[in-house]
Order: structure tokens, then C-alpha cells, then sequence
């Protein structure tokens, strides 16, 4: 995340012209310039111009409110039907969503692409007694307010939930994860130097924030929640290998309205993947603490209607949601 200001320059682009045959694409980005959103828009809309993908300039619109609430309130009651707009979204703003704090579900817009990552890792001081996974759920099981955690969200974030995710495909019950200790700072790094002076046990956090402590030897990576071995750190583990099959993206991507025809929806995704299929992209990701990664069309529909649930349940059993 601290890397993605690099980005921030990237000049915004207005234009009359069309991308999609009727007016002119906008990427709306539910925040105020300088977030993951905004650079969501920002930068994927103007490469998608400068490698000619779309024939014109992409407009971008900053509509902050709610995180994100109010620009899904907008596409969903004036332009359910628009198929020249793209909204920027993330794991973050699906995790509201599941809480209840948008005005509807994940099923009235449509879910476009998701093109990069931050991957979440579940992290303990490189001395620490936890060699492996299987050692985190069996202190867990035996006492879940043995481990002290912590993150960069509050009780009932998605740091907090997918470690919530590990436990409960691990076995453990609602009444567990309300045991298990949580503790916010403001930022994986801080959470990290805390574990480190003894505070606290595990942190769960994105990769991006932190990896530099994963570089220096000062903390391992217990658990990497990704389908596939991170390529910076091809030695730390995933969840699945360890036999919880969780993953914990902090995904970057795009929705539009619920009543876009199929052809324009399909047009989008195409786009998008055709952009995620270049060398351009993967660097632009990298630079910027991204793991490349792609979902599109129907499978990530799919994906975030099954993410939503997850973090409904997970939400409602340890009581942030009725």
C-alpha cells in the first residue's frame, strides 16, 4: 500500500470522447485522490489509453463517502444500466459490503476484473516457537486466548477476518474467535516492530506493508494466503499447502452496474484482461507492491459473492453484525 503514492503524479485525463459507443468512460474511485482507489483509477484507466486498448482517454471521478458507499449508492439508483463506467473497488470495500454499511448486496452490480493484489500473510518473529500453521491451530484449539494478534484494521477488518478465516477452516466456532485476541495499529509496519518487542504474537497483514522485515530475517511468513507461493519469497508456505485452503487477497479491481447488457460487460473484461496480459502491467504492479493476479467475468462474480459470505458469517459470529 505505502507504495502505491508513486503513482499519484499520473495525470488525470478528461475527455468528451467515447470508449464504450455512447459517452465518455469514467472510472469512479469512491475515495479522495491519494488511496488504493484512486490509483486504481488513475493508473488503469490511463494505460489502457496509452496502449491503445480503448481509442480514447478514460475521465476519472473522485466521489468519496462512506468507504465507497456512497458511489455504490449512485451507480445503483442513476446508472445501473451505464456500460462506460467502471467503479474501483477492493477487498476493503466487499467487507463492508458483507457488514451491512452499503445500501444492497454484491448482487446489484456487476463484477468486472480484479488485475493485482496485495497478499495477505499470516507473520511471527523469526524465533518464534510457531514453525508452521499446524502449530498456530493447535495452540488455538487448545486455548484461543493464548495468542495475542494483531493488525492494521480494527476487530471485525479484513486483517482481523482472515485470520478469523484460518480458524474457522481449521475448525474452531465462533465462541473460539471471540478468545482470540485483537490488537490495531495504524499500519502493518507498526504492527510488526510491536510483535517484535514482545507485544504481541502473530500479525496478519498485507505483504506489501512489511515485506521489508521478511527480507531483513526479522520475521518469517507462516503463511502465505495466496493460490500460489508468493515469487518474492518462494520458501514462505501457503495456507493451502498447510491444509486450510483460505486465501486472503486484498484485491484491486473494478465493478459496474447491475443492468449493463452482457455485451458491454464482456467488452470490459476483455479489455481488462488484455491489459493484465501485458508486460507493462505486471512491472506497474510490482513497482508498486502488487502480486499480479487475475479473476474476470463470471469467475470473479463469483468469487466476491463467495467472499462476501464468508466475511457475513465470520462477522456475525464474533458479533459486529447481528
Amino acid at each position: 500500500m505505502s507504495k502505491l503514492s508513486r503513482m499519484f503524479g499520473a495525470a488525470i485525463v478528461w475527455s468528451s470522447l467515447s470508449v464504450a459507443g455512447a459517452a465518455a468512460a469514467e472510472c469512479i474511485a469512491p475515495a479522495d485522490p491519494g488511496g488504493g482507489w484512486d490509483f486504481t483509477c488513475r493508473t488503469i484507466g490511463k494505460m489502457l489509453y496509452d496502449m491503445e486498448i480503448v481509442p480514447d482517454p478514460v475521465q476519472v471521478t473522485n466521489m468519496p463517502g462512506g468507504v465507497g458507499a456512497v458511489a455504490y449508492s449512485k451507480v445503483m439508483s442513476a446508472r445501473p444500466d451505464d456500460a462506460d463506467l467502471l467503479v474501483a473497488t477492493s477487498t476493503v470495500g466487499v467487507t463492508q459490503i458483507a457488514q451491512g454499511k452499503y445500501p444492497a448486496d454484491t448482487s446489484v452490480m456487476r463484477w468486472v476484473a480484479m488485475l493485482g493484489t496485495d497478499v495477505g500473510v499470516i507473520l511471527v518473529p523469526a524465533d518464534s516457537e510457531l514453525k508452521t500453521l499446524d502449530d498456530l491451530v493447535a495452540k488455538l484449539k487448545e486455548d484461543p486466548s493464548s495468542i495475542a494478534s494483531a493488525g492494521s484494521s480494527g476487530a471485525g477488518g479484513w486483517d482481523h477476518i482472515r485470520l478469523l478465516m484460518l480458524a474457522k477452516a481449521a475448525g474452531l466456532s465462533g465462541d473460539d474467535y471471540k478468545q482470540i485476541r485483537w490488537v490495531q495499529f495504524d499500519g502493518g509496519s507498526p504492527a510488526v516492530t510491536q510483535m517484535l518487542g514482545g507485544q504481541v504474537d502473530i500479525v496478519s497483514t498485507d505483504l506489501g506493508e512489511i515485506a521489508g522485515f521478511v527480507e531483513s530475517g526479522d520475521v518469517r511468513i507462516l503463511a502465505a494466503l495466496s493460490d500460489e507461493r508468493v515469487p518474492a519469497f518462494p520458501d514462505s508456505p501457503t495456507a493451502a499447502e498447510q491444509g486450510l485452503d483460505v486465501t486472503g487477497y486484498n484485491w484491486r479491481g473494478f465493478y459496474t452496474g447491475g443492468d449493463v447488457s452482457d455485451e458491454a460487460y464482456e467488452e470490459w473484461v476483455s479489455r481488462l484482461e488484455k491489459l493484465y496480459q501485458t508486460d507493462e502491467w505486471k512491472e506497474t504492479a510490482k513497482s508498486n507492491g502488487l502480486v499480479p493476479v487475475w479473476r474476470g467475468g463470471a469467475e470473479f462474480n463469483d468469487y466476491v459473492a463467495e467472499q462476501s459470505e464468508q466475511m457475513r458469517q465470520i462477522s456475525q459470529e464474533i458479533g459486529v453484525i447481528k
